[in-house]
């Protein structure tokens, strides 16, 4: 798939870069969710796609600069990668570690997602990806990417003879 434009618009949920759930197993075996969900015989579990799959991002664009915020509660910022791929493509990805299980004790409940996430996002033409910052502050991560500033055309006035 291609990179969609219309015009000089720039289409952020473009799927050309990366499909988010190509190798995982989503099928658990049955009929009716393995033709729609093949499985990879990979050896990732339901609650690591849960994991992968939960990694919740806003990107919003200001006139100064694109901000994505991402919830990663409970992480430190050792946990979580920020990285630019190719010039401009913008990953943040990181690991949530699994809780130690005592023999003794007895779980009730386990709702909590635990395994690797990753997002990929396609930065515009106008990031200045080389001013990226990033900070995280009560869980969630805050990724800065200022913009250029939009260069005013240059009018020449030109004199009609005749």
């Amino acid at each position: 798939m291609s990179l969609i434009r219309r015009g000089s618009a720039f289409d952020p949920f473009s799927l050309d870069l990366w499909d988010p759930f190509q190798g995982f197993p989503f099928g658990s075996g049955s009929s009716s969710s393995s033709s729609l969900f093949p499985s990879f015989g990979g050896t990732t579990t339901s609650s690591e796609t849960a994991a992968f799959a939960g990694a919740r991002v806003d990107w919003k664009e200001t006139p100064e600069a694109h901000v994505f915020k991402t919830d990663v509660p409970g992480l430190k910022k050792e946990e979580v990668k920020v990285e630019l791929e190719d010039g401009n493509v913008l990953q943040i990805s990181g690991e949530r570690s699994k809780e130690q299980e005592e023999k003794r004790d007895t779980w009730h409940r386990v709702e909590r997602s635990s395994g690797k996430f990753l997002r990929r996002f396609r930065l515009p033409e106008n990031a200045r990806t080389e001013q990226i910052s990033a900070s995280m502050e009560n869980g969630v991560l805050t990724v800065t990417v200022p913009k250029e500033e939009a260069k005013k055309a240059d009018v020449k006035s030109i004199q009609i003879s005749g």
